[in-house]
């Protein structure tokens, strides 16, 4: 395996994030020893949560002390984290975006999490592992996950003649709804999304349809995209169709997600899809200006509901240091993300506890019986088929793909044509792929 231009691509924009807290220094013989935790979080609440579990973790032993860090977008946390593993100086800690999966995994810095000590799966939600299962083992811990939903503006949706309850759950139903308030003359009648190649692999899934051959590179490894699938024709055509009856409404942006939230916010939209993760500052924000619905993500017309694919991050372990520190990292992130824990992270963040006996612990209290929005989001995820569309598609490029995918989604609402469009993105894509897997 060939892990030099991987590693130099990684490396490429990373530079400065390297040395600039001292990450890997030795601690002298008999001194709290650090353990390096680099996330990608820049808001203060879960950076801040993050920080509170280390320093509860750090006054609960004297022999390790947890460092957090944060490194910038997903992207740049990864990045950062091999060019610092190739000098010697890696963190022990990482956070890695879930399609960043199969990129950490060919590195060859990150130990399966198995391999220190025992880990016991049985409590995690098996959307959630099904995920962070590669090869037949679990590399990673999960710790922040996520689904797409349907946010619904109520009073926009009586006014243009339905049930305030009425949830829209396919393309077709979601723009009869905003014809319908069109006609009626409800401003905002439009459907918003951050145009992301996330939600793109969502609706591959929610099809039963994969991203790229091989299984969805769960079978081995990918050798070529599938962009030009029906299922994908289906995703590309109800944006046209949106798009073309001015029906849709985003920012002009790539992957802007507050932007798109905005809009939302500001009732310019009666229909927003976005992540679950974000039903706490979303029902913060629009409350005493709207009546917030959430339901299911909308899907093709004539599928038959597949289910999502876990979105979000999980915890990866650097191996390249000494069994005592990989086990009190191991230790750590098991206590970051155990059920009381997860329980706080849940109602902080929105984000899926991860564990079994964490839902169980929110039902005791009657948490989802004060949230109906919340409960809704449970049950998508609770009714996911286990497959390889819902285990989610596996290659060193995901992230490429999605840029690929969502620049390809732009000239599309912008008019073109979308079978060629999709043509010519899955040439790029393929390409991409096929520069990556010559390293391997």
């Amino acid at each position: 395996m060939k892990k030099g231009l991987l590693i130099a691509m990684l490396a490429l924009v990373a530079a400065s994030f390297v040395f600039a807290n001292g990450s890997g220094e030795e601690s002298a013989s008999g001194e709290t020893k650090k353990i390096y935790f680099w996330h990608a979080f820049s808001d203060a609440p879960r950076s801040g949560w993050i920080q509170d579990r280390a320093n509860e973790f750090n006054a609960s032993q004297s022999e390790f002390e947890i460092v957090v860090e944060a490194k910038g977008s997903y992207r740049d946390t990864l990045q950062a984290a091999v060019l610092a593993d190739k000098q010697g100086a890696a963190p022990h800690i990482v956070q890695v975006f879930e399609v960043g999966s199969q990129l950490a995994f060919d590195t060859g810095v990150f130990m399966p999490i198995g391999e220190i000590g025992s880990f016991d799966t049985s409590d995690y939600i098996e959307p959630v592992l099904n995920y962070y299962t590669l090869n037949g083992k679990v590399n990673s811990i999960p710790f922040n996950s996520s689904s797409p939903v349907l946010y619904i503006n109520k009073d926009k949706l009586v006014e243009a003649g339905f049930d305030a309850e009425y949830d829209p759950m396919t393309y077709g139903e979601v723009i009869e709804v905003l014809e319908a308030a069109k006609a009626k003359g409800v401003e905002g009648a439009k459907f918003s999304m951050n145009l992301h190649g996330w939600f793109f692999e969502q609706w591959m899934a929610e099809q039963g349809a994969d991203l790229v051959n091989m299984g969805n590179g769960r079978d081995g490894r990918a050798t070529e995209t599938l962009l030009t699938s029906d299922a994908a024709m289906n995703i590309a055509n109800f944006m046209s169709e949106l798009a073309a009856k001015d029906l849709y409404t985003y920012t002009g942006k790539l992957e802007d997600w507050g932007g798109s939230d905005a809009i939302f916010q500001e009732g310019q939209a009666m229909f927003h899809v976005t992540s679950t993760a974000d039903i706490g500052n979303i029902s913060s924000a629009v409350e005493g200006k709207f009546a917030l619905g959430v339901g299911y993500l909308p899907i093709a017309d004539g599928a038959e509901r597949n289910g999502t694919v876990i979105g979000g991050a999980s915890v990866w372990i650097a191996k390249n240091h000494d069994m005592d520190e990989l086990t009190a990292a191991r230790d750590f992130v098991l206590y970051m993300t155990n059920t009381e824990n997860m329980v706080s992270w849940h109602k902080l963040t929105g984000y899926y506890p991860v564990r079994k006996s964490s839902i169980d612990a929110l039902k005791a209290e009657g948490w989802f019986d004060s949230d109906a929005n919340q409960i809704v989001a449970f049950n998508q995820l609770m009714e996911t088929k286990t497959n390889k569309a819902t285990a989610g598609a596996v290659a060193g490029t995901l992230t490429d793909n999605r840029t690929i995918v969502e620049e390809a989604l732009q000239k599309i609402i912008q008019g073109a044509d979308v079978a060629s469009t999709l043509a010519e993105a899955k040439v790029l894509s393929d390409a991409k792929l096929a520069e990556y897997n010559a390293n391997f």
